[in-house]
């Protein structure tokens, strides 16, 4: 495969047909005023960096990485995901920054510019980016009723509530635990499967209007409402993270916990699902694929030095996972100490009421004060007498309770909340714990519907004129379908969401996104580019991971996917409200397919872009072959990205060749020292018809 121009055939003549020069594309101050006029900017530079951090460090970072962390070896699997972040996440971040910046539009606009044929990118990138957003701010509604609830002292899921029909404790409760029972029943009132739909749960319908009038009001005004709000949403859940580590390395079983979390197991490195889970983790954690970085980092100065802002974007976003993972391992080692040592007391209560024929075993521990008796010492003696002990007492192991491995909202809802019903004051801590999860997703959540609005307000002059429209429109129709999830059976909805709309279809359009800029546009081609931007050159190896290195990796990665899904049947895990308890369920025959439909609706615009653009060129009179100079004349006006902002006189100037046959690009005029007006590409006779090469 070589590398080859975006534009050819017709396209090339269509655009040599209007006799423009290349002072003609970086002229014209009313054909700025048709598009829209000045581009937003951010503020500082700051204000960019909160951004960019607020979108990619999200609830995966807390519940998702410490978990697979703690199934897949600990310190093995951090190196393993440090590994895969250098070579495939830094190099595939640091591409979409690239080309956001450079050419100045979102996601829709920067593929189609880049290649017309993959127009469709950016229409998978909106599709996904919606996807996210619906289930994403269900999450957040759950986060403002935890908070509202957080307010009232003990806390509502501190103890079991009791039946009055009976006068004894909830069975439901008694079966399972407090914070489970508030959870399933309390919260949710869930179904006991996915096909019992049940009725809308009232409650969390209000919390998601709530959370959806949160999220339009902070976008209703574009980047500069929402970036206000970023200096509190992307900084405060920094702060709790630290005030918690700090609380949790004072509680009994904290260090037994870190021990847990970096102890390595080296033999995780020859599972190939351990590296697939580590792909999945560096591919969401820093958001490839949904256009909201390149979404952001359009609003940057041209010359911005977007290659720093990679790395130092990723390395946040790693440090963070690692400090949430502390968080969490301390807490967890906290509460699988509490629930070993109960589970001690109540052997040794069972002992210490056994017939006098058991107490030759009483000389292992001190029975005047159980309390005293170490987790150690039970064990040593559980090791000598087991066999003696009788079926109803157990090994009470910690390590045991560590390796119950709590991930995603059973980490968040169930087991912080079991552990903050222990802390003194403890809805202080449950309101600092919940807001720091609101606060996580609303930054990502901002993100998420930047990916959405910017690349249509771009692509669509009309859009563009009316954001408030938009934006508002937008919110509303996601809390509309948004109710899909607010029903009782709809947290089987948000898993089903969370584990299969959005994975397969992000890969798919990353993949894309690879071979467009490695393959179609070219990565000599593109690094010039940057170079003119940076006004230095990026490492050659760059060109070698985008061509190679992370296009095999993503194949690899949608690979192991699919063979996943086709040999292991997808399930989802329901509560049981008669046993009280959690059990895997296969999806029914209609959830299937609702799978099948959101994956190929996410990936479809792909190929009908292709196949669009295709058509259309087929229908232009071959007549058009004879007019101009062909592709001689295209080189020639062929202009590189932000060409009119020309590098300081000593900066190096290549000379274009064969390789440089590309679309005519989008050019910039200074206006100012950190704002830049976009030029149109070309006029078109008919420009209604090549505003949307898309779906």
């Amino acid at each position: 495969m070589t590398e080859k121009p975006s534009l050819e055939g017709n396209e090339d003549r269509a655009w040599l047909g209007e006799g423009q020069s290349e002072s003609q594309l970086t002229t014209g101050p009313e054909e700025v005023e048709e598009n829209g006029g000045d581009r937003p900017a951010w503020d500082s530079k700051i204000q960019y960096v909160l951004a960019q951090v607020g979108f990619s460090v999200g609830l995966g970072n807390v519940w998702r990485f410490p978990y697979l962390c703690h199934q897949n070896g600990g310190g093995s699997f951090m190196l393993l995901y440090v590994f895969l972040l250098l070579i495939v996440g830094v190099p595939l971040f640091f591409m979409e920054l690239a080309a956001g910046q450079c050419i100045r539009q979102g996601s829709i606009g920067v593929w189609k510019h880049i290649s017309p044929k993959l127009a469709g990118i950016g229409y998978s990138s909106c599709m996904v980016c919606f996807y996210v957003a619906l289930y994403y701010n269900v999450i957040i509604a759950w986060s403002l009723f935890y908070l509202g609830n957080s307010f009232q002292y003990p806390l509502p899921w501190e103890q079991c509530p009791i039946d009055v029909t009976t006068n004894d404790t909830v069975k439901e409760c008694a079966g399972s635990s407090p914070t489970s029972y508030f959870w399933f029943r309390k919260a949710l009132n869930i179904t006991n499967s996915i096909q019992e739909s049940g009725e809308l749960n009232s409650i969390m319908t209000g919390c998601l209007l709530a959370a959806w009038t949160i999220v339009s009001l902070a976008m209703i005004k574009g980047i500069k409402s929402s970036a206000k709000v970023m200096y509190f949403s992307t900084v405060f859940p920094y702060v709790v993270l630290f005030i918690f580590l700090i609380r949790g390395l004072m509680l009994d079983g904290a260090i037994e916990g870190i021990t847990y979390m970096f102890y390595p197991k080296l033999e995780i490195w020859a599972n190939v699902q351990v590296w697939r889970q580590a792909a999945t983790q560096v591919f969401f954690a820093l958001g490839l694929g949904y256009g909201s970085v390149i979404a952001y980092s359009s609003y940057n100065p041209y010359h911005n030095n977007c290659h720093r802002d990679a790395l130092m974007v990723s390395g946040i976003n790693f440090m963070t996972s690692v400090l949430a993972s502390l968080v969490v391992f301390v807490v967890l080692g906290f509460r699988a100490k509490n629930i070993a040592l109960r589970c001690v007391a109540n052997n040794l209560d069972l002992l210490s009421s056994s017939d006098g024929s058991d107490q030759h075993w009483w000389p292992w521990f001190n029975m005047s004060d159980p309390s005293s008796v170490s987790i150690a010492e039970y064990r040593e003696w559980y090791g000598h007498y087991s066999s003696m002990a009788g079926s109803n007492i157990t090994d009470c192991s910690l390590e045991e309770e560590m390796n119950k491995g709590i991930e995603g909202t059973g980490l968040a809802f169930i087991a912080f909340t079991e552990v903050m019903a222990f802390f003194p004051a403890s809805p202080f801590w449950s309101t600092l714990f919940f807001l720091m999860l609101l606060n996580l997703g609303l930054s990502t959540m901002f993100g998420t519907m930047q990916g959405i609005l910017t690349p249509l307000m771009d692509n669509f002059s009309f859009l563009g004129r009316h954001r408030t429209l938009l934006t508002v429109s937008s919110c509303a129709l996601g809390a509309l379908i948004g109710l899909l999830f607010t029903q009782r059976s709809g947290n089987y909805f948000v898993t089903m969401f969370d584990d299969y709309s959005a994975t397969l279809p992000l890969v798919i359009v990353v993949i894309f996104e690879t071979i467009s800029v490695a393959w179609v546009y070219g990565t000599d081609r593109f690094l010039d580019d940057i170079e003119v931007m940076l006004k230095w050159r990026p490492p050659v190896v760059y060109k070698y991971l985008w061509k190679y290195v992370c296009l095999l990796a993503m194949v690899g990665l949608l690979a192991a996917s699919l063979l996943r899904m086709v040999f292991k049947s997808p399930t989802y895990t329901a509560w049981n409200q008669s046993t009280a308890s959690e059990m895997t369920l296969e999806y029914p025959g209609w959830a299937l397919a609702m799978i099948v439909t959101l994956i190929l609706l996410a990936s479809l615009p792909v190929p009908i872009g292709y196949i669009h653009y295709t058509w259309k060129n087929r229908r232009v009179p071959n007549s058009l072959s004879s007019e101009g100079g062909g592709q001689e004349m295209h080189r020639e006006l062929y202009t590189k990205c932000g060409s009119a902002e020309q590098p300081d006189s000593g900066a190096h100037q290549r000379v274009p060749h064969e390789e440089d046959e590309a679309h005519p690009r989008t050019a910039f005029l200074p206006m100012g020292s950190e704002h830049y007006r976009l030029l149109p590409q070309q006029e078109d006779e008919d420009e209604d018809e090549e505003q949307d090469t898309g779906v």
